[in-house]
């Protein structure tokens, strides 16, 4: 993977940076701006000067205390980031200081400076600006993942996925459409279900006023989803086992609507459904980097010639993440919010 021409370094990085933290869980308040020395690249890693970071639903739940990071992770949130290579490790040969990235991270992206992984880290898409490269990683890497990897989702089938106007649902929306499946998305108003309509899906669903089991039915003949990518959980677990094709493919990869409870097992059985999830941050290196050089080789240049770009509903300054996050609890964006540095 090539990055981009450096622009030069004028000095050296350095030795503190503004942070944000959240050092006692709570609401978007508890988010503090710190200052933190700044990190230093050891061996396979870039240190990055972070122009934009975006903001997920990850990050909300650690900041609740509901979601720690993995060993050796920063505490400070933040899990996708853009900017330009500051310094790199010293057996880093593939970055040099200056290089346009950005990269998926386990932790540290709310900060002026954040380490990365030199195999995890891609060059900014021509004609991306930092704030939708910064946009790109944690929604990119799960979707791909999750509905092409785990699931595998072929031109021509169907794909319904859940909360259709997140970082993860107009990304998915895009991708699908991209590699020849057919949409149906879901969202919680009539104002989402035309932002989807516009991002290509083929049948979008206001879940408020109507049935998402008997619209995706509806919309394939009866035969209903291929693959179903679902952030909800709860009493959708059931619902989505009876919006499946048979041979159909569940991919969960959050519970924000909660535990399933009382499950009938039977369209599981007779439908010979695969229900299956995952989580990402914890992953190992080469797993992640592997998924690096699928999106390096096969959506790049998508988003190159403009097919696939990310959505970005707002941008807030980075001294502002509890304003983003605020943001991101009311429900009400479209596509990514994303901090400026």
């Amino acid at each position: 993977m090539s990055a981009s021409v450096p622009e030069t370094m004028s000095a050296s990085p350095p030795e503190t940076m503004t942070a944000i933290a959240c050092p006692v869980p709570g609401g978007p308040e508890a988010l503090v701006a710190e200052t933190r020395p700044v990190p230093k690249p050891g061996p396979g890693e870039i240190l990055v000067r972070v122009e934009a970071a975006g903001v997920n639903r990850p990050d909300v739940l650690q900041r609740m205390g509901h979601y720690p990071p993995p060993a050796g992770a920063p505490d400070i949130p933040g899990l996708e980031i853009a900017g330009r290579v500051a310094a790199v490790g010293p057996d880093v040969t593939a970055f040099a200081p200056g290089m346009a990235v950005t990269s998926l991270v386990a932790g540290g992206g709310y900060a002026e400076y954040c380490l990365a992984s030199a195999n995890i880290a891609l060059p900014v898409p021509d004609g991306l600006t930092m704030i939708e490269a910064a946009a790109i990683p944690e929604t990119f890497f799960t979707v791909w993942s999750n509905v092409f990897d785990r699931a595998g989702l072929a031109a021509g089938e169907t794909l319904l996925v859940h909360g259709g106007t997140s970082g993860i649902g107009t990304t998915a929306i895009m991708l699908a459409k991209a590699f020849g499946a057919r949409v149906i998305a879901t969202a919680g108003s009539a104002e989402k279900c035309d932002a989807m309509l516009a991002l290509g899906a083929d049948r979008a669903v206001n879940y408020r006023d109507e049935d998402f089991v008997a619209a995706t039915k509806a919309e394939t003949g009866g035969r209903g989803a291929d693959v179903i990518l679902d952030m909800i959980a709860g009493d959708y677990v059931e619902r989505n086992w009876r919006a499946a094709a048979v041979e159909g493919r569940i991919v969960q990869i959050a519970t924000l609507g909660g535990k399933a409870k009382n499950l009938d097992f039977t369209p599981l059985m007779v439908k010979r459904l695969v229900h299956t999830g995952s989580t990402l941050r914890a992953r190992e290196v080469p797993f992640k980097a592997a998924i690096a050089q699928a999106l390096h080789d096969r959506v790049w240049p998508l988003v190159a010639v403009g097919r696939v770009r990310p959505v970005i509903d707002s941008t807030f300054p980075l001294v502002e993440a509890s304003a983003a996050h605020a943001r991101m609890e009311s429900s009400s964006h479209v596509g990514k919010i994303v901090l400026t540095v």
